[in-house]
């Protein structure tokens, strides 16, 4: 049986979290605290970028390194990662003295594999060790794999790496790797696994890999905590404590709990990383994780469209994430076009000459109920309510564009129901009204229930509307709803929500007088 190493990535993918704003009393407090365990590999962090900043786990060439890893752990080795998407002029990589990293990491996609080789080459030139990363690694033919690996055999890397980009490798297709790349890797040459945990198979995989007890030497990829992207990576501390009970070894966990305790634990109570519903089904569906953090922050489909709008996205570009492509799908998803015209009509026609109030769910209505149940009671008054029951108020029209929201008014109120064509779960409705119609140009707030049921009263030509609890969002506090379920947490974008909704109100206001009867953090003069 070959020699098993540990590495510790924490500083390098854990920073996805946080955009690798450590603070510098963190990264090098934490080096010192890793060297502590005994673990055998410390990456330091990303080679990238053009500046440096000591509060960041980003290093734009070698020599940046040194101001957080000297002195140098005796028996540790430190390493950097490289990612051929971008990676620095090779003329900013020194030639190996011992003075900054040991290694080098480089990660790359089928389409980099010829630039990554002919990198890896000069590296190994340089003489540094060489780590090979075949990112997406389960995306390879076997017949592409085993190219690959008998091609970067000829330079002789430390060590090649399975990568579980996306976290859905289960047992089977992953122990086929691990065979595939033992069978044809040179006997002096690592094998090494990056896990992703969005379908928890990463300690599984690793228990696995080691207990397989291969003669080469192995590398198993883990972060304190978890810490990582989305579901996170393997755990280094329970790991290294299975190691501890298992092989003999004599990692040291407290220093891995401290870690926790002293630098981790309050980016996690801000930064949530770990198992989740739309992670699982992101993996599911074969999908790169950042599609499901991307779609699960708008917070309006339910598991089931989830599903279904990640099943549909085409098969090249699941492994290919932007922010422009997963909006084109959502907006796609949501756009399912219908013809409205007999519904306008009609709406046009119950709205005409009436004093129209729209209810949003901001927390002022509970203020001004007094107020709201005084125009309520007004002649040919008709009360509309965005997205939530509003039971208290007894609107005449529920207003939805938002299928999780939904769920909860079907069949709960005696308000004619006003859907958008996107809600293909819904159940039961008085209306539906075209989604694109109404739908915001701005992906950030494109389905914004209270400017689309706007809208439509503009297509109904409704020429005055007064507005409450249409409040706006705060910096400091999530609990801006009328209720406590309702609640959902945009304080991360409040200021940039605040300021569009602004706009399209102005918009709006062009061609339809609003009066808030309620305080508001929009600005629409």
């Amino acid at each position: 049986m070959g020699v098993i190493y540990l590495l510790d990535c924490t500083l390098r993918d854990g920073g996805y979290i946080n955009d690798w704003n450590f603070g510098e009393d963190t990264i090098k407090g934490f080096g010192k605290k890793i060297a502590q365990t005994g673990i055998e590999i410390f990456e330091v962090g990303f080679i990238k970028g053009k500046d440096y900043n000591p509060d960041r786990s980003l290093f734009p060439d070698i020599e940046s390194f040194t101001n957080v890893i000297v002195p140098k752990s005796e028996g540790m080795m430190y390493v950097g990662m490289l990612d051929m998407n971008s990676p620095i002029p090779l003329d900013k990589i020194t030639p190996y003295d011992g003075t900054s990293i040991d290694g080098i990491r480089v990660i790359f996609k089928k389409d980099k594999i010829d630039e990554a080789y002919n990198y890896c080459k000069r590296i190994k030139e340089l003489g540094y060790k060489v780590f090979v990363n075949f990112v997406g690694t389960d995306l390879y033919t076997d017949k592409e794999f085993v190219d690959g690996i008998e091609r970067f055999n000829s330079i002789e890397p430390f060590a090649v790496s399975i990568v579980d980009s996306f976290g859905l490798i289960k047992r089977k297709q992953f122990l086929r790797l691990v065979y595939l790349a033992d069978n044809n890797l040179n006997d002096d040459i690592a094998l090494a696994y990056h896990a992703h945990n969005n379908l928890q198979q990463a300690f599984g995989n690793a228990e696995a890999l080691v207990e397989m007890n291969l003669n080469r030497d192995l590398i198993i990829d883990a972060c304190v905590f978890g810490m990582g992207r989305g579901a996170g990576n393997l755990n280094l501390e329970l790991f290294a404590e299975y190691m501890n009970e298992n092989y003999n070894t004599h990692y040291k966990i407290e220093p891995m709990l401290e870690i926790m305790d002293e630098y981790l634990n309050e980016i996690y109570q801000t930064k949530f990383w770990g198992y989740s519903l739309p992670l699982y089904v992101s993996a599911s569906a074969g999908c790169h994780p950042n599609y499901a953090i991307y779609l699960a922050e708008k917070n309006t489909l339910t598991v089931k469209a989830f599903n279904e709008l990640l099943q549909h996205i085409p098969k090249e570009d699941k492994s290919r994430f932007s922010k422009e492509k997963a909006e084109k799908y959502y907006r796609e998803y949501q756009e399912k076009h219908i013809d409205d015209k007999d519904v306008i009509d009609y709406l046009s026609k119950e709205f005409q000459d009436k004093n129209i109030l729209v209810l949003a769910p901001g927390k002022s209505i509970l203020s001004y109920k007094d107020k709201i149940h005084e125009l309520r009671a007004e002649d040919n008054s008709v009360v509309i309510a965005a997205n939530f029951l509003a039971e208290e108020f007894r609107p005449d029209y529920i207003f939805s564009s938002n299928m999780r929201r939904y769920v909860k008014i079907q069949g709960k109120t005696k308000a004619k129901c006003i859907i958008t064509s996107n809600m293909k779960e819904s159940e039961s409705y008085d209306y539906m009204v075209n989604f694109s119609s109404y739908s915001i140009n701005n992906p950030d707030i494109i389905d914004n229930s209270a400017l689309m049921l706007l809208k439509l009263l503009m297509a109904c030509n409704v020429k005055n509307v007064k507005i409450a609890g249409m409040d706006g969002y705060l910096v400091s506090d999530d609990a801006v709803y009328y209720n406590d379920e309702l609640n959902y947490d945009f304080t991360k974008n409040a200021k940039k929500r605040n300021l569009l909704i602004s706009e399209e109100l102005r918009s709006i206001k062009e061609h339809m007088k609003l009066m808030f009867i309620t305080p508001t953090n929009y600005r629409i003069s």
